[in-house]
């Protein structure tokens, strides 16, 4: 037995030598690989290294003025404005997975569906994308004005009192959601799009000669094999939301009584008006904690999806 085993153990050592890099053949590959990698080194890990450095210094206008250690953590952890603004962004998240996830979806169902007009409709979807968003975001302030603003208007006709939208700390963080979810959901849904467009047709075509009505084919067919595309992009929103700025910059600046700062938004004033870069990349070092556990779950979720695929 033993000598049976030796000899299988010899043939597949035979069979099947390790393989190995061939560098003399590969080297000019990877030559013309260097100059891509040391961008990419200078443009990502090198900022990233230096915002971990930094987060350890003293930095201003002036440049390093000395290592405090962990001072910096120290001053971002005994303010106040950090919880804050953490719990915000867990509020964000919370109410784009509740308000903005499930409408890139029934978009891309109901486009689905459509015969003739499917490309009109992806068209119109897609539009608020391609607006600048700060022109969209000046066109939004209109549209939440207290006086005269067009939501208030609607109001009015029904006779429900004008809201401050933007002023209420209850309707800020919903308010700015909404707006995300507008300019967010045009690019998800073609992708949900595309992803329903991998479904072998024939699976739609026998359902509908078995009778299924429109629900059943989505709830049967449709929805279980875009569970891990939802999945993946649901994370995605996930990373996008946490890093959400501009809309309070513009709009709200954090306010009102800082019921929608976020962390960026408190990054940007720490650096930028404060010129205090030491504990600017302090904040940015929690970020990168925080976001880089959900960038490990969308690796594992794309993995998955890969290989269900």
């Amino acid at each position: 037995m033993t000598t049976t085993m030796t000899a299988t153990t010899k043939v597949k050592a035979t069979t099947s030598p390790r393989r190995r890099i061939n560098w003399q053949k590969q080297g000019v590959a990877y030559l013309f690989l260097l100059p891509a990698l040391i961008v990419f080194t200078l443009v990502t890990w090198y900022p990233i290294v230096n915002t971990i450095l930094y987060s350890f210094q003293r930095v201003n206008v002036g440049g390093v003025q000395g290592w405090v250690g962990f001072s910096n953590y120290v001053r971002m952890f005994g303010n106040p404005i950090f919880y804050t603004a953490w719990e915000n962004t867990i509020i964000y998240v919370l109410l784009s997975l509740v308000m903005g996830a499930m409408v890139p979806i029934v978009l891309a169902l109901i486009i689905n569906e459509m015969r003739g007009m499917s490309s009109f409709f992806q068209t119109i979807v897609y539009l608020p994308t391609l607006i600048p968003i700060a022109v969209g975001l000046l066109v939004w302030r209109q549209i939440y004005a207290p006086e005269g603003g067009i939501l208030n208007s609607l109001l009015k006709l029904v006779n429900i009192s004008p809201q401050l939208w933007l002023q209420d700390p209850l309707l800020a963080k919903p308010a700015l959601i909404v707006i995300m979810t507008w300019i967010g959901a045009g690019g998800a849904t073609l992708l949900y799009m595309y992803a329903l467009r991998e479904i072998p047709p024939e699976l739609f075509e026998a359902a509908e000669l078995d009778g299924f009505t429109v629900w059943q084919r989505i709830r049967y067919i449709a929805l279980p094999l875009l569970r891990y595309r939802i999945q993946i992009m649901l994370v995605l929103q996930i990373i996008t939301v946490a890093q959400v700025f501009t809309e309070p910059f513009i709009l709200t600046n954090g306010g009102p009584a800082n019921s929608t700062t976020s962390p960026v938004l408190e990054i940007y004033n720490i650096a930028f008006t404060r010129t205090d870069f030491g504990l600017a990349s302090a904040w940015g070092v929690s970020m990168l904690v925080a976001l880089s556990l959900f960038s490990i779950l969308y690796v594992v979720f794309t993995r998955e999806d890969l290989s269900k695929g």
